[in-house]
Formats: C-alpha cells, structure tokens, sequence
C-alpha cells in the first residue's frame, strides 16, 4: 500500500508515519513510498493502541524536556520562611510559577499564585522540582508580614507620652450582593457608590464618619471572588470587622471565605444581619446558619460574637451598628489603637491607579503621624514623589490628613504597589535616579515572566490586560489563573493601567494576543489601527461578564477528541451494483452490530483493500439504523467500487467529543 494512503486512512501526515514506524518496530527507511499489506493491514488494525502509546511517549518527552530546561540541572538550595506565598517560592526557586502550582495539584494542594503555603508543603514539592528547601531562621513573624512588621517598627519608636488614641479602621466584608456596599452607603447617609456597575464595588475605597463625637474609618472591600486578594490587603490594615451576612439568603461560600480571612488576620468583628425589612427574612434561621457552618455563637445566645440585625436600604440598626463598633474598639483592642500625629507620616496603600492627567495616584491610609502637603514620600529607602495634593474620601482639597485619616495623594512619580508603606523621609537619591533612567512603560506594564513556560503543546489564550487600577489589574490576574486548566490555559503577556496605546496594539500583534479592558477607554485612533491590524479588543465594566467571556474563548481553544468505536463485521455475498464511485451490495453480519452512516474498511483475506462510506442500510428492503449479528441486509457503499464477494467489511464509528473545560 502506498505510504500516503495509508497516512490518510490513519489521519496523519505521511512523514509523521515514516517517522512512527520505526518506534512501533516497523522497519521501513525514511524515503519509503509503498509499505506491504500485510505490514498495512496490522497497522491499521492495531492503530488505535499503537497511537496511544506514541502520543504517551511523546507527552512523557515533552515533560522531562520540560523538567531539564525548567529545573535546575544540580540540586539548589534554598531558604524560605515558614509561610510563603506561591508567586514568593516561584521567585526565590527561579521556577515558573505554572510548574510549582501543577507540583501542588500532583500533591493535592490546591492554590492560587497569592496564596500562602507552609515550609512542609514546600519542601514536598521541592524534592520533585530538584531543590533543597529549608527553612529560613527568622522570625516567622516578620516572614510573614514584612510590611506590617515595618510599620509596627515605626510605632515602637514613638515614645508613649507622644502616643493619642487613633480612630478605629473598619472592614466591611461578605458575600456579593449582601449589601455591604448599601450598608457604607447608609452609614455614610450618602448615595456616592449606588451608580457602581453591576451594583457591585469595584476597587477598594476608604471613608470616615463619626459617631458619638468619634471618628470612625470604614474599608469597603469588594464581594466577588475574584478580588480575595483585595480583601487580604484590606484585612491588613484594618483594626475590626464587620461580616454582612444577608438574612434572607444565609452563609454562602463568599461568606465563608470572608470570615477566614478575619480569622486569619486575627480581627476583632461583628455580625451585621442584613435585609430584615425583606418579607422573607429570618434573623434565628440566619444565626442558626451562622452557628453551624461557621461555628460563630451570638451574643444573644450565650456566645461571644455581637451580631446586629439591620436593614442598609431602610437604615434600621445603623446606630446600634455603629455604637456595637465602638464597643469593640474599646473592649477588644483598648490602648492599642495608639499613634503619634505629631510624628512624620507613615501609612498603608488601599489603592493605586495611574490618572492620564495626573499621573500616579495613590490612597493612603495614615496610621502614624500627619501627612502635609510639600511632604516627600519614600518605599524601601527609595523617593517615589512630593505630595502635591491631598483629597479626603469627599473629593475635597486639604492641606493635612492626620490618623486612620483615607487620603488620595497626586504628584508621585511612581505608582505604588498595593499594599506598600509609604512614609515621609529622604530617601537614597542615587536609587531614584536608577529608576528615572528606566523605560516609563516598564512602570506601567507588568510583564508577568512566571507564565513564560510556552515549551509545552497546551493551547494558550494570549491576553493583555488594560485596568483603570492597579488592585483591579492584581485581581483579574488571580482570577484568570485560577480558570487555567490542563487542556488551554491563559497566558497573559502583560498587564498595565490607563487606555489602550498603539504600543498596546502592537504587543497584542506580535504575540497574536487579545486586549482585554477593564473601565479603560480606547481612542478612535488607536480602535483604527487595532482594526486594521485585526487585533481583538474587547471591554467590560463587571468582572462577571469578563470572566465568563474568557472561559468562552478558552472553550473555542479546546481541541476536539476523537474516539474510534468499532461497531461491527459484515462478509460481502453478492454484488447487486457497481457504478463509478459506489455500489450496491448485500452481506451478511458475522459480528457485532454495523450501523448505517458511518465509515467501513474493506479487507480481502488478509489485505486491506480500501475505505468507504456507508450511506444506506436496509433489511428486508426497508431502510434500518443498524443490523444485528446473523442477519442479513443490503447496504450502499460510496468510495472506491472495488469490492468483491467474499471480501469482509469492518464497520466503525469516529465519535467527536469537546472536552467542557
């Protein structure tokens, strides 16, 4: 049989098959035309297995190709702390962070690139990835929350005499659409945040308001799952929380995994019990589901934990809200919520994003001294800009922001990272030259090299990412790797604030990549060239909508698996009818159950003689589905009319099936 035939009967290229024999233990030379038939027919007969083990091997390669260039060739040595964030162990091994998360799934640790793992389970996956972990002899502390142990460095410098009581900084969390954002709206008797897409709080923002001559600061943190890393970030900076949990709906899993963020940030919290003016609300059903699955006992039942019924849309319970608020500040933390506003400031960042007009713009949220404006702000000894500016959480101009004061700061010339500590000071001169010298792009897009590993044959969704914020930008990117699965993964080439550029196009272009906004705009100018050069751009306001339209394209990606299902064998007893490419036949089924509109092999003795399709089955002249085993039946086979008595037809099917990802 001619080496291309047969490599259209088995669906592969010719030099593919001049390639495989050989493994399979068919000699034939690289310049091979013909192979014999008897070679053919066990080739064909034994295809399905024998492709198996080829794409086995060939996957089995891939891997340890993939091992040799990604992990280090000698055993390396590396120190960690006791907790250590996946992304961290991903830097410090030198390792793509794809490699470690597939380590952890073959271990049964299922996490995200943000979250944190312990030494024992970094170790065990260290073994496999070539590597010597051990544990860094540090204060666990201080591994784990660098930040804060420099901020808390800050405030143990401070003498106790210059030391006044700070208001208290307030967390509000829990499942979407609970009305944790109607609740700040309620507090703050406002209606700022109610025109939000979606209804839905899409970057983290901080007010004040007072109560009983109190000054209170409240963090809203968004609801959907996709912004856990968000809420992380504000349950650091925060001193209490408050969990909304709606009493028509009950605990739900976003609920769950707010209140293990509190647990972990060891906060002090409250339960706000919202919606009661909803007909079907049930107070005592919600706290019997508060006490089972999160094992949180009311105060009104025994337990320790105060929860508030309340309604945010008719502001019922506010003011117990807010009064059960100061009773935990003072009878939960006490002396601790102590700073010094006379001291240079210092504090924490809530939120980045870079402005086209005003360049970076940050939130900060003061936690020691005042902030002025002239002042010069420094991260890491490095200058990052002289505030210029100053608004409070009503858009208003001021001069100063003073302690657990949320304030918007412009005229940085770096954007900081969410998260930062920023405070007042001089900095080293020579560093912030280094990084005035750098390109400016460099600043606003954010290469993510961990998802580089592009060696492997696993279909890849290329996507930029254009964010109004930095913390939005953060988010997306969890999410999206979160969705990445072992069949098409998305592979984000960079991610970068403010609209689409030409360059943006440009990127997308050489990287056959998509562009996904998020509150970004694009200009007519730069939407021509992107149309011209037929680059995909796409927009969105909610993360909802572009979450499931990522998981769409990754759909379109997955390849089709094709499944070989043989149904049956007929012997050929007489030929009613040959025409120029079909005949009319009749036979009889010596096994299994041939079906009607699927494709046959037709053998004589031992050879292969050629492929057909079947395209019409009758028995006893009326037209069948199938034909079962003893039976006789007459059929119409269009392909080659080279069929005689006695020759065998071999039924079989090709079932298509697209993996649901």
């Amino acid at each position: 049989m001619n080496i291309t035939e047969l490599a259209r009967i088995l669906r592969i290229s010719p030099q593919e098959l001049r390639d495989l024999l050989p493994e399979l233990g068919f000699a034939i030379g690289q310049k091979a035309i013909k192979v014999d038939n008897n070679t053919a027919k066990k080739i064909i007969r034994n295809w399905p297995s024998f492709r198996r083990q080829w794409e086995q091997r060939k996957a089995a390669e891939r891997a340890k190709k993939q091992d040799e260039e990604i992990l280090p060739k000698e055993k390396r040595t590396i120190k960690i702390p006791a907790v250590i964030t996946v992304r961290a162990l991903a830097e410090v091994s030198q390792i793509p962070v794809n490699r470690i998360l597939t380590e952890l799934i073959k271990n049964g640790v299922f996490a995200s690139i943000n979250e944190k793992i312990d030494f024992d389970a970094a170790s065990i996956i260290g073994s496999d990835l070539n590597l010597d972990v051990q544990l860094l002899e540090e204060d666990t502390e201080a591994a784990e929350e660098a930040e804060e142990k420099k901020l808390q460095d800050i405030l143990n410098l401070e003498k106790p005499e210059d030391m006044e009581v700070r208001p208290p900084v307030i967390v509000v969390m829990g499942h979407v659409d609970h009305g944790k954002t109607k609740l700040l709206d309620s507090i703050r008797l406002t209606n700022v945040i109610s025109g939000e897409a979606g209804g839905i709080t899409q970057h983290i923002g901080a007010y004040q308001v007072t109560r009983s001559d109190r000054a209170l600061t409240f963090i809203d943190t968004p609801g959907h799952e996709a912004f856990t890393a968000m809420r992380s970030r504000g349950a650091k900076v925060a001193d209490i929380a408050i969990l909304v949990v709606a009493a028509d709906d009950g605990v739900k899993p976003q609920t769950v995994e707010a209140f293990r963020i509190i647990e972990a940030a060891k906060l002090p919290f409250l339960v706000a019990i919202n919606k009661i003016d909803k007909p079907e609300a049930d107070v005592t059903r919600t706290m019997q589901d508060l006490a089972n699955k999160l094992n949180i006992t009311p105060e009104d039942w025994g337990g320790k934990t105060i929860c508030v019924p309340i309604s945010a849309k008719e502001g019922t319970g506010i003011e117990e809200l807010l009064d059960m608020v100061l009773l935990t500040a003072d009878a939960a933390l006490g002396d601790t919520l102590r700073a010094n506003p006379d001291a240079e400031a210092a504090g924490t960042v809530v939120e980045s994003n870079m402005d086209k007009a005003a360049g970076p713009v940050a939130t900060l949220l003061v936690q020691n001294g005042t902030l002025h404006v002239g002042d010069q702000l420094c991260f890491e000894d490095v200058i990052y800009g002289k505030v210029k500016s100053l608004k409070n959480h009503l858009g208003e101009n001021i001069k100063a922001a003073g302690l657990s004061v949320p304030v918007k700061i412009l005229g940085l010339k770096i954007s900081p990272s969410v998260g930062d500590i920023l405070y007042v000071g001089e900095g080293k001169k020579v560093k912030m030259r280094k990084i005035k010298s750098a390109d400016v792009k460099k600043e606003k897009i954010m290469s993510i090299a961990q998802q580089d590993n592009a060696d492997d044959n696993t279909p890849k969704l290329n996507i930029i990412i254009k964010s109004d914020f930095l913390g939005s930008a953060e988010a997306i990117e969890e999410s999206l790797m979160k969705i990445n699965t072992e069949i098409v993964k998305v592979k984000i080439i960079s991610k970068g604030l403010g609209n689409v550029t030409e360059g943006d196009v440009k990127r997308a272009e050489d990287s056959s990549a998509q562009i996904i906004c998020f509150n970004t705009k694009m200009s007519p100018a730069v939407e021509n060239v992107a149309r011209n050069q037929n680059i995909e751009v796409k927009s969105f306001s909610i993360i909802y909508d572009l979450i499931k339209y990522v998981k769409e394209e990754m759909q379109k990606m997955v390849p089709i698996e094709v499944t070989r299902v043989d149904l049956g064998k007929l012997k050929v007893l007489a030929i009613f009818r040959t025409e120029k490419q079909q005949q009319i036949i009749g036979g009889k089924v010596i096994s299994g159950k041939p079906e009607n509109n699927v494709t046959a092999n037709v053998w004589r003795g031992e050879d292969f003689v050629t492929t057909g399709l079947i395209t019409s089955l009758q028995s006893a002249k009326q037209e069948v589905k199938f034909v079962e085993e003893g039976e006789e039946c007459g059929l119409r086979f269009e392909g080659e009319p080279v069929i005689l008595e006695g020759d065998v037809l071999e039924f079989y099917r090709e079932d298509k099936k697209i993996k649901q990802i």
